[in-house]
């Protein structure tokens, strides 16, 4: 075992929003990819516990894509979401309210095959361009 890696940002956006645009398809596409040379053209998303996401993520010129499923093990809107990585990873996502802001506390299993450093700017990557996106939208 690797250990968690945690990352976080604050949106400068209503919590209910930011629940909003963080759960939805018609919003993942929008923001679910770590670069610019990368999109996210298919997303499914059955927010229940016990059911399922598949979230697609392509290099833009066709090059290499995957698509990163799991299971939801536990929701509280506006509050808290878990998922269990289809690989048997635990991923948690917590978002509290402060004012005009809403700050996303995102704990995830490392992964053995990619360095740690690496995985966490990845993951971050993806959370600024949902920030990004949210504030902008």
């Amino acid at each position: 075992m690797m250990g968690n890696i945690t990352i976080e940002t604050r949106v400068h956006a209503s919590i209910e929003k930011v629940w909003k645009f963080r759960t939805s398809p018609e919003h993942i596409i929008h923001w679910n990819h770590a670069s610019e040379e990368w999109h996210a053209p298919r997303e499914e998303n059955d927010l229940r516990i016990g059911e399922t996401f598949s979230f697609t993520m392509e290099a833009k010129n066709g090059s290499e894509g995957f698509d990163f499923t799991g299971t939801y093990d536990d929701i509280k809107e506006n509050k808290t979401i878990s998922y269990t990585i289809s690989d048997g990873k635990k991923v948690s996502i917590n978002f509290s309210e402060d004012s005009d802001q809403t700050k996303i506390t995102e704990t995830f299993e490392a992964e053995k095959s990619h360095p740690v450093d690496m995985q966490k700017a990845g993951w971050q990557a993806i959370m600024d361009d949902f920030k990004k996106y949210t504030e902008t939208k």
